[in-house]
């Protein structure tokens, strides 16, 4: 019998760009998810490793081009994808060219997906509108000064700190004045970076603590990038907030607060566990089955989880749904629910909470419902409202423990540190049970760290622990949370009570 021919693998040289994952190019998002080898540069940024397929094999290029090429090529020929990941773009690199025309002379497949640029997409980031006629040079290297003096247009530098001390004096040498705007970036396009704006004369004196490498832009176009300058201008640009969930519940607030220019630390001050016993739960889902239910309430996302976990073990699917109306507290846990194929028939209009549910909740008709029952899974430390809201509207409730809650561990040492001493320009709270725990775990948050508040439980909760409620949006979810919170912080700084964006790290320094 003949083996089976093995599959042709391929090598991809893939650009990771300038460093903002929101960067990467469609086609390296795809091979990302394919690849089953990822052989990276240190300097990728985290943010475009955690896209790779969770069953790669990811491991650093060591070597010389000529060795990376051989691991390369020996992967593919057995039959792998492998993925070349480089900051930046692939091709302005003369390592990863030598890699290139190395693989190019064995008999692999290989493809090259470019990056985004540095040298146009830090500029932009910083507001320097380059035109149409710029020049980009690494000056690390050796440079013609005298030719680069002479180029028309803006010049967009690739150096270190250690290298603009020389830049400048050699272009103002070759005749370039020495009042020639100039704009120095480091740390382009996430949410760290930070732009001087500065001269040919005193560039290295003003930019010379900024480290790593360094985007510099030299020409009258430099001069002019503070009405464009809409990435470090940003409300909450260069803070630091505290969310007192799991990465993975707060991934919807983290997004939020990168788009409005700040950095979330989440700290888990809650640790969902199973019910002690699980005879509760295993009933309300036969009787799922059975039909036993007019209606079943999710108060949470965890809420979903539990039953969807509870179903996967007893081998059903969302058809066991069927003929049951599915109520969610509000559009968060909806979307959960929304993930497993289902629609929900009522989510609240209005606020978006325990009260707003029962607000808008039909009560039991005789003759409409043919099943008088609502099941209700939830928390094991949640309040009555809502059940005894639905008893009074006629419905009779199975209030069943779907989840218990208890405390986390407390964070680490530093982070304690920084919430009682500051170090968080904001914390977002996002249920009662978040306050009661952080405060817990780790202390009460310092007085000069805004308090956001999800609703006015949550915001009660934090007054009953002494602390000053800042923030509090009319809608009761995450989005209008954090946007409440960056239109205070906008509010604050048009009051002048607050430092500009940009100049935000300084101020706190001095």
């Amino acid at each position: 019998m003949t083996p089976a021919r093995k599959s042709t693998g391929r090598v991809a040289f893939v650009g990771s760009g300038p460093g903002d994952a929101g960067l990467l190019t469609v086609r390296a998002q795809e091979l990302l998810a394919k690849a089953e080898v990822v052989v990276t540069d240190p300097d990728v940024p985290a943010g475009v490793l955690a896209l790779a397929n969770d069953k790669a094999e990811v491991r650093p290029a060591v070597g010389e081009p000529a060795d990376v090429a051989k691991d390369l090529t020996a992967e593919a020929k057995n039959g792998k994808l492998v993925l070349r990941l480089i900051a930046g773009d692939p091709l302005t690199q003369p390592a990863v060219v030598a890699e290139v025309q190395a693989v190019s002379r064995t008999s692999a497949v290989f493809d090259i997906i470019p990056g985004v640029s540095p040298g146009a997409a830090v500029p932009a980031y910083a507001g320097v509108a380059l035109g149409g006629t710029h020049t980009e040079v690494d000056v690390r290297g050796d440079v013609d000064w005298a030719g680069l003096a002479s180029i028309p247009g803006t010049l967009v530098l690739h150096a270190t700190s250690s290298h603009l001390a020389e830049a400048a004096s050699r272009l103002v040498e070759h005749g370039m004045t020495p009042q020639t705007p100039v704009a120095v970036t480091s740390n382009g396009t996430i949410n760290t970076q930070r732009t001087i704006d500065t001269t040919l004369a005193s560039v290295s004196q003003d930019a010379g603590e900024l480290v790593g490498p360094l985007v510099v832009t030299v020409g009258q176009a430099a001069g002019q990038r503070s009405k464009l300058s809409w990435w470090e201008s940003r409300a909450l640009y260069g803070w630091k907030v505290l969310v007192p969930r799991t990465k993975e519940q707060a991934g919807e607030m983290a997004e939020r607060l990168r788009g409005h220019g700040a950095t979330s630390h989440e700290v888990p001050t809650i640790s969902v566990e199973p019910p002690r016993s699980p005879a509760q739960m295993e009933r309300s889902v036969k009787g799922l089955v059975d039909g036993r239910y007019q209606w079943i309430v999710f108060t949470s996302t965890n809420a979903v989880r539990a039953v969807w976990e509870k179903f996967e073990e007893f081998g059903l699917d969302a058809r066991a749904f069927s003929g049951v109306k599915i109520a969610c507290v509000g559009e968060s846990t909806a979307a959960k629910v929304r993930s497993f194929g289902i629609l929900p028939e009522l989510i609240p209009t209005g606020e978006q909470s325990s009260e707003g549910l029962l607000a808008e909740f039909p009560p039991y008709d005789d003759v409409l419902d043919p099943v008088d029952r609502v099941l209700l899974p939830r928390a094991d430390i949640a309040t009555e409202t809502l059940s005894a809201g639905l008893r009074e509207r006629g419905w009779e409730i199975d209030d069943v423990t779907a989840y218990r809650t208890v405390r986390a561990a407390p964070p680490p040492a530093d982070t304690r540190e920084m919430i009682k001493t500051g170090g968080f320009d904001a914390v977002c709270f996002t249920s009662s049970s978040t306050v009661r725990n952080l405060v817990g775990i780790a202390g009460k948050p310092h007085t000069r760290t805004l308090v956001a508040c999800i609703g006015p439980k949550t915001a009660e909760t934090a007054v009953e622990f002494g602390l000053r409620v800042d923030v509090q949006p009319e809608k009761a979810d995450v989005p209008s949370l954090v946007d409440a919170l960056a239109e205070h912080a906008a509010r604050l700084r048009a009051e002048g009570a607050l430092p500009p964006p940009r100049k935000a790290k300084r101020a706190r320094r001095s």
